[in-house]
């Protein structure tokens, strides 16, 4: 055997393996761990994941530096050297069920995708959804709305479910419905992009992007209903609603994980 070889061998030998969480998805581990935290770990962490009086929250939407199935676990059972995280006594089986439910806390849609039929939750994007005539998925689509190509890495199921099932009080923004008339005549609607003073830029429902000096508008009008409809439960069947959430939730990857963003999804 060559020295080379050799080497590789000790090498490879020499490398930690990270293990998986044997509890991952599992509902009912992921259950008992969520029980097993709140009944060792909330001397410090808050309840159910919140920030607690002596250690911050586990699922706050954020960078962690320890987010895979090992470091979780080794940080729930040995603790974190140099920090006020002690080891917490528990068994191995016991330490992984609450590694599993601490990683259940911040997963995005893209780790517990809806079950449904996707290939179908997809034409329902495209057709009766109508999805399409203000998002773009990979390319296709409009620009009135947010571009949903990785939503499922950013936000987690329930955030797509309840942007779909719940309106938005007050449109977000960037995403301001407005009216607007020229001096000429012409009306515009669309979505109110950048406005100050002297100038406003709309996004019309063309695609096209118009620059205006307030001074050439005749009348601008805010039309205060958001751009996102809340009724998707309603107009969808319930196992066309469930399809699309299965199409939407598949959105993304889990080795593109964008930092979190402070405000802004789909629901605008």
């Amino acid at each position: 055997m060559s020295y080379v070889a050799a080497a590789i061998i000790l090498l490879l030998a020499a490398t930690p393996v990270c293990a998986q969480n044997p509890f991952s998805g599992n509902e009912q581990a992921i259950a008992e761990g969520h029980v097993i935290y709140n009944r060792s770990c909330t001397t410090c962490h808050g309840h159910d994941g919140a920030a607690g009086d002596r250690a911050p929250a586990l699922a706050a939407t954020r960078r962690y530096m320890r987010n895979s199935d090992q470091d979780l676990f080794d940080a729930v059972r040995n603790g974190i050297p140099d920090t006020q995280m002690p080891a917490s006594g528990l068994s191995e089986t016991d330490a992984w069920k609450v590694a599993a439910y601490i990683r259940s806390l911040r997963a995005t849609a893209i780790d517990t995708p809806a079950k449904g039929d996707t290939a179908h939750g997809e034409q329902i994007f495209w057709g009766k959804g109508g999805c399409g005539s203000c998002h773009v998925v990979h390319g296709k689509g409009a620009l009135m709305g947010p571009d949903l190509s990785n939503v499922a890495s950013q936000r987690k199921l329930s955030a797509i479910r309840e942007a779909l099932t719940k309106t938005r009080p007050m449109p977000s923004p960037g995403y301001q419905r407005v009216r607007i008339v020229t001096g000429a005549g012409e009306a515009i609607s669309g979505i109110l992009k950048n406005e100050h003073n002297f100038s406003l830029q709309v996004l019309g429902s063309d695609n096209t992007l118009h620059v205006f000096v307030r001074e050439e508008l005749r009348e601008v009008t805010y039309e205060p209903d958001p751009l996102m409809p809340g009724d998707f439960d309603q107009r969808l069947t319930p196992s066309e609603f469930e399809d699309l959430l299965a199409f939407l939730s598949r959105l993304g990857s889990r080795q593109t994980r964008p930092a979190p963003r402070a405000r802004g999804d789909l629901a605008q």
